[in-house]
């Protein structure tokens, strides 16, 4: 693209919307938005990241579930990293709260519409990794180069380790939909999927209570069948029928 000239206003104006765009997924995975933040920052002069940075430290981003938010600055030096190709030192915590310090090779940073993960290699185990983007509590560049030979497909990384999670409760269920279709109504992050004729697709969801996998099924608004446990088929259905009384 051709230079293009903002005044201050203008260019506060496009660095809140790019902010606002990459923490909410409104254009996708955030990942284009993310991209033009972080160009937009490097090219600002002083006085003007510096009000931006203090714009940033006021505002709010209202998320759309409960899922734990990530402070935009903390989600630029992750980008920043990504795009060095430099080895990094991460601060992380893990599901139980445990710290630890990692040498990585940051590679991508991707957005499931709840979440960001940072796709990275772990030096010290030498394997590709995923990172919950909000578990992080810091990360520095070091001066070493990053080893990214044969790297993985990041999103399809990030799937794959979000749906083997190993949660209390998991049910089985078939849904009339051919399997692309499936997975439109059931993301790949959300349940592992395999086709049951042309006409139909088992998947298997894991949850935290059979009542949540219940409220999640009923949310699909498909007439699926539950084929395991019994007892989230029953949760399922006292839901179903507290909706229809309520509604008589």
């Amino acid at each position: 693209m051709p230079p293009l000239v903002l005044d201050d206003e203008e260019a506060l104006a496009v660095a809140v919307a790019l902010r606002e765009a990459a923490l909410s997924g409104a254009l996708g995975t955030g990942q284009a938005a993310l991209s033009a933040l972080l160009k937009l920052r490097q090219s600002l002069p002083t006085h003007l990241a510096e009000q931006l940075n203090t714009l940033d430290g006021t505002l709010e981003h209202t998320p759309r579930s409960s899922e734990p938010q990530i402070d935009t600055l903390l989600l630029l030096e992750l980008a920043r990293a990504c795009h060095s190709t430099l080895r990094a030192t991460l601060s992380y915590r893990d599901h139980a709260d445990r710290a630890s310090v990692r040498a990585v090779d940051p590679y991508r940073l991707v957005h499931t519409g709840l979440r960001w993960y940072l796709v990275a290699r772990d030096v010290t185990k030498q394997e590709w990794r995923t990172f919950r983007a909000d578990r992080v509590v810091s990360v520095r560049p070091t001066t070493e180069p990053a080893d990214l030979t044969d790297p993985p497909d990041a999103a399809a990384l990030v799937s794959q380790g979000i749906a083997s999670v190993v949660y209390p409760v998991c049910t089985t269920i078939r849904l009339p939909l051919p399997l692309d279709r499936a997975l439109q109504k059931v993301p790949p992050t959300i349940g592992t999927h395999s086709p049951d004729g042309p006409e139909a697709t088992v998947v298997r969801i894991g949850g935290n209570s059979t009542d949540q996998l219940a409220a999640y099924l009923l949310s699909l608004a498909i007439p699926l069948t539950v084929l395991s446990p019994d007892e989230v088929r029953q949760a399922l259905i006292r839901r179903a029928r507290a909706l229809l009384a309520a509604n008589r």
